[in-house]
């Protein structure tokens, strides 16, 4: 028998694979954005025919221009739509597909409650069966809603590009941080807790708030607020004793220097030799001076917290300060920039987390401002609202006379479309690409969701491409369960799956012939056209009781087309030499050990096919079901042919 076989992240098959889906999904967008300019492109034109017609080009009517977005809001929205895109162009590292559930998302998780573990397992589950389909699928959607909050236009467009960032965020801090280690021994905040996604989803909500509630301070205040209770939080979780922050050097049971055991691990990391040295540094320094390390931490996160809880903009202010430097310097020392090391998913949480709380700060001391300076008609994006009057820190507008606010040229009122203007317009195509972008990513990663089968290129990566050949079927004449002569002539007509297995093993028999049996369900009603075959590859138990036990135990005997021969031990040598298997009698004397190979022949007897049937490690059910997809889409090309 086979021993499993495990994948290491940077497979070359899978990796190929990946790459290749990657360009096909490129070149579908480069599709679709030709597709938009070209609509863009008839819009114009239609536009402009439409104003020759009405007498020319109508000149442009004085209009009151709208507040412009709040600096808070519009540092939220490009801050967060450039971290997605660099996280999406990070998945596109080669070894996500394979590296980032066994190197990333299963270790977080870890060391987190049952339930937590449960639900990481169900997202892991479906990345490892579809591991192609889904890494591809992430460098989309975090590339498009990355796009979306960028170019979306005020209004309904941009609110809705904060939800969609709030929505993808939220799956990726249950699914890929196991809800930030909050749950988990060891978290802390040096460390990246509550997890990154975590400040994706407050600043998506934020940018989803409808304009008029950035009109006075009390979304910032509510945000400073907040980020002073979780840096209070942090504090007391980071003086928590008994957690082994306060030391630098491991106890006497190898427990403790928890931080001085991170650094030195970060360092280890693929990295430049600057990053390298400086993370070396700051354990050796730590190592030597934990308590006092530990100590300043605690202080600068209950001052900052301190800070904010006040809300008053000149401590906040200070706190905003302090609180830049110390997350700057963890990103640098502890976190090792975050992104490092081959299967960085993102910048790591302090960089996100000192956007949120900067702009919180903005969003109390820098209220929207109108501009009093007249625009064209349709300049004001729709679904933005006046500059409120009346309300602290706003310029009350000039009023002219009354005009058309629809943001329609006369010209073309009658269009709503057409009416717009031309840079709302643009941004709103550019909006619809961004969409088409997310959808390119989440088409295939719903696909994957759905689908219990693993992909084949799983089998492929663990035992080779089918190797094809084409030459006739060695024939053989044996005996089924129930005493019948069999031969390969008699299933002429029909596609033979063959493959030998041994009745009194209980490790890779039982899953080959699982996995056999899984096929013949994905081949539906193809499967009247197909005899799965196995003959008896044991010299010491040739029985056909022996292969009728196999068949109840495996319940292989409910399949219609399935068939365990055996026969005399010369017949059976004929057979396991004519087909190449190796077979050897173990020391113990009960299961033997043998070639795990699946030969495909096709209805006029000729051998087309040939599959490494090794079930790889014990328990992955990924392998096991990638190979079963192998199997079906295999005969279905015969069955083609």
């Amino acid at each position: 028998m086979n021993m499993g076989h495990g994948l290491s992240a940077n497979d070359p098959t899978v990796t190929a694979a990946f790459r290749t889906a990657l360009i096909h999904q490129f070149l579908l967008i480069v599709f679709l954005a030709t597709g938009l300019a070209i609509l863009w492109n008839s819009i114009r034109t239609v536009r402009y025919r439409r104003a020759v017609l009405a007498g020319g080009v109508e000149e442009p009517q004085p209009m009151v221009r709208e507040y412009p977005e709040p600096v808070a809001r519009r540092m939220l929205r490009i801050a967060f739509g450039i971290f997605w895109i660099i996280d999406g162009l990070l998945q596109t590292q080669s070894s996500m597909p394979l590296g980032l559930t066994s190197g990333v998302i299963t270790p977080a998780a870890s060391s987190s409650p049952g339930w937590v573990q449960h639900l990481v397992n169900s997202g892991v589950t479906i990345w490892n069966d579809h591991p192609v389909s889904a890494a591809a699928s992430a460098v989309w959607i975090q590339v498009g809603i990355g796009l979306f909050l960028l170019v979306a236009p005020r209004g309904r467009w941009s609110r809705t590009a904060g939800l969609v960032s709030a929505g993808w965020g939220l799956v990726v801090w249950s699914f890929g941080e196991a809800f930030g280690g909050l749950l988990g021994v060891g978290s802390s905040w040096l460390f990246g807790s509550p997890g990154a996604a975590l400040f994706y989803v407050v600043a998506g909500g934020l940018v989803a708030l409808p304009d008029r509630e950035w009109e006075t301070e009390r979304v910032g205040r509510a945000v400073v607020r907040a980020m002073g209770v979780f840096f209070l939080a942090m504090g007391v979780l980071e003086a928590w004793p008994g957690r082994g922050f306060w030391s630098g050097r491991p106890g006497p049971d190898g427990t403790g220097a928890t931080l001085a055991a991170m650094e030195h691990q970060m360092a280890r990391l693929s990295q430049p030799s600057v990053t390298a040295s400086w993370v070396r540094a700051f354990g050796s320094f730590t190592t030597a001076h934990g308590w006092l390390v530990n100590f300043v931490v605690v202080v600068a996160l209950v001052g900052i917290g301190t800070c904010f809880l006040s809300a008053r903009p000149a401590l906040v202010r200070s706190g905003v300060i302090a609180g830049s430097v110390l997350c700057l310097g963890t990103w640098v020392l502890v976190q090792d920039l975050g992104f490092l090391g081959g299967l960085g998913t993102d910048p790591n949480s302090m960089l996100p987390m000192l956007v949120v709380f900067t702009s919180g700060y903005f969003a109390m001391v820098r209220l929207p401002v109108s501009s009093t300076a007249p625009v064209t008609p349709g300049a004001v994006e729709p679904g933005v609202p006046s500059a409120p009057v009346g309300v602290p820190g706003h310029v009350a507008p000039e009023v002219p006379e009354p005009v058309d606010t629809t943001g329609r040229p006369p010209a073309v009122a009658g269009s709503r479309i057409l009416g717009l203007h031309p840079s709302y317009l643009v941004r709103c195509t550019a909006a619809l690409g961004a969409v088409g972008i997310v959808l390119v990513g989440a088409a295939p990663m719903a696909l994957a969701s759905v689908n219990p089968t693993a992909d084949p290129i799983v089998n492929s990566a663990l035992n080779g491409t089918p190797n094809l050949v084409d030459s006739p079927a060695p024939g053989f004449t044996l005996t089924n369960e129930s005493g019948a002569k069999v031969s390969l002539h008699d299933l002429a007509g029909r596609t033979v799956v063959l493959t030998f297995l041994d009745p009194t093993c209980t490790s890779d028999c039982p899953l080959i012939a699982q996995e056999l049996r899984v096929a013949d369900e994905q081949l539906g009603a193809d499967a009247a056209r197909v005899a799965l075959v196995s003959i008896v590859n044991n010299p010491l138990y040739t029985s056909p009781a022996a292969t009728a036990a196999f068949d109840r135990q495996e319940g292989m005997g409910q399949l219609a087309n399935w068939s365990f021969l055996t026969g005399s031990l010369d017949q059976l040598h004929h057979a396991w030499d004519a087909y190449g298997v190796q077979t050897a009698v173990s020391p113990a004397g009960a299961m033997v050990a043998h070639s795990d190979l699946v030969f495909l022949i096709d209805r006029t007897g000729r051998l087309r096919v040939v599959l490494t049937s090794d079930p790889g490690a014990q328990g992955d059910a990924a392998l096991h079901s990638s190979f079963s997809s192998t199997v079906a889409q295999q005969v279905r090309q015969l069955l083609r042919t």
